[in-house]
């Protein structure tokens, strides 16, 4: 097998693993439907990941990974303190918004299996931390100036994806409470997106 086809052969896997989990959710889904997915044997499945708990945690390094590279974008742009987090929140509810099912599977599979917390850790080694370490000296920096109150990175980030999540994680009884058909839920999201803002902005005030 060349470069290119084992490259498209794995992207593929990675792809009909993660629109299975997502439809069916990750205990009732079989190595041997991801790979009819993709139209090879099973085998293959195992070559490349091994398990299917490799998968899973394939996946979401994947939307880590994805989270982080847009984060150091922000980082790099000539932006304060304010429109940075306020780019960021965005950012993290927008991967949320791409991704509305994602929530679902993570909480599961890390209620169910808390080992794969850690191997997630080990395969992203150093890589969360540098977000982390950025952030906390902005939050250093802002407090020191009293621009903003004494308050810790974690309670930040918990705050936001408290409110990022849980919109998504109840979206099917806000769309029937609201009775909302699919764009007026869209716009929806619109208006909490700016109000999470609005909210964490708020919070962070002296």
């Amino acid at each position: 097998m060349d470069i290119k086809n084992d490259i498209n052969t794995e992207h593929a896997i990675l792809e009909a693993a993660e629109a299975l989990f997502l439809e069916k959710g990750f205990a009732l889904t079989s190595t041997t439907e991801i790979a009819k997915k993709v139209g090879c044997n099973q085998a293959m499945v195992h070559y490349y990941f091994r398990t299917k708990d490799r998968l899973f945690t394939a996946i979401f390094e994947k939307k880590i990974r994805l989270f982080v590279s847009i984060i150091h974008q922000i980082e790099n742009e000539p932006l304060g303190f304010e429109e940075k987090l306020k780019r960021k929140i965005e950012a993290h509810f927008e991967i949320l918004r791409a991704n509305p099912k994602l929530p679902f599977l993570i909480i599961n599979e890390f209620n169910t299996n808390p080992q794969s917390i850690f191997i997630l850790k080990e395969r992203l080694q150093e890589l969360p931390l540098q977000i982390i370490q950025n952030i906390e000296k902005e939050l250093h920096d802002e407090i020191q100036k009293g621009n903003i109150r004494n308050i810790s990175f974690f309670d930040l980030i918990i705050t936001m994806v408290s409110l990022n999540i849980t919109l998504f994680l109840a979206s099917p009884v806000i769309t029937a409470i609201g009775n909302m058909s699919t764009a007026e839920f869209d716009v929806f999201l619109n208006h909490r997106k700016q109000e999470n803002v609005r909210i964490i902005l708020s919070s962070l005030k002296p």
